[in-house]
């Protein structure tokens, strides 16, 4: 399994490749954004296994780290991982909203990063196998989901949510008012039951009701889950 590691330290680097070479990874480091951009282009990858994964350093010493994942969202769907030492909630909607899958704060154990990695790299393998084709789009007052081009819109108007913003919403959507668990919403979603997915969930359910104009489409649970209120439709004068 190839991956892009973007790191400027070589020396975090290098451990860092070690150890995923251990665990089956073949590593491509790049020390830039500039670096990471040129290794994505198809004709850098003329003949390669695809990426599975990209650990974007947001670090970086010529771009801002945002700015390279929003180039490398438009250059490739590739799964891309944030490695951050920024813990905030806002910091992280940022990079979600730019297109990262996930993301990870330092300082991290390397159980966890592994974890994640091949989190991200099931859920795309599962992504691209082909599924059962929805006939019909769902609407649910205001909302409306269209499964089967993963299209979303309000009042009428597209709204772009990233896979797994999609993903959640889909899932919360298949039963209006009843609450999933957090367990339960980590293993559809996230095909893991490894706990520290939790904060990633709080964080994809933030951003969801910041993008749909929302606030209290998805319903918190205290203490079992969430579940999705169907918002009025909007009378007209």
């Amino acid at each position: 399994m190839r991956l892009l590691l973007v790191e400027d330290d070589d020396h975090v680097a290098a451990a860092l490749a070690a150890v995923l070479a251990k665990h089956g990874f073949q590593v491509v480091h790049a020390r830039s954004g500039e670096e990471a951009l040129q290794a994505l282009l198809p004709a850098a990858n003329a003949g390669k296994e695809p990426f599975a994964v990209v650990l974007l350093d947001l670090g970086l010493p010529d771009q801002d780290g945002y700015q390279v994942c929003g180039k490398i969202r438009r250059l490739t769907s590739t799964p891309v991982i944030m490695v951050t030492a920024r813990a905030d909630v806002r910091s992280r909607i940022h990079g979600l909203n730019l297109g990262a899958d996930d993301y990870v704060v330092k300082p991290y154990d390397t159980g966890e990063l592994l974890a994640r990695i091949h989190a991200v790299s099931r859920r795309r393998a599962s992504e691209e196998e082909p599924g059962p084709t929805a006939e019909v789009a769902q609407r649910l007052g205001r909302l409306t989901l269209e499964l089967p081009t993963r299209r979303v819109s309000v009042d009428g108007e597209p709204v772009q949510l990233t896979r797994k913003e999609f993903d959640l919403l889909a899932l919360l959507a298949q039963r209006p008012g009843v609450v999933f668990g957090r367990e339960q919403i980590i293993s559809e979603v996230w095909r893991t039951s490894w706990e520290g997915t939790g904060r990633t969930l709080e964080v994809h359910v933030a951003s969801l009701r910041g993008k749909l104009g929302m606030p209290a489409l998805i319903e918190t649970v205290r203490g079992v889950g969430y579940r999705l209120v169907v918002p009025a439709t909007r009378q007209g004068p």
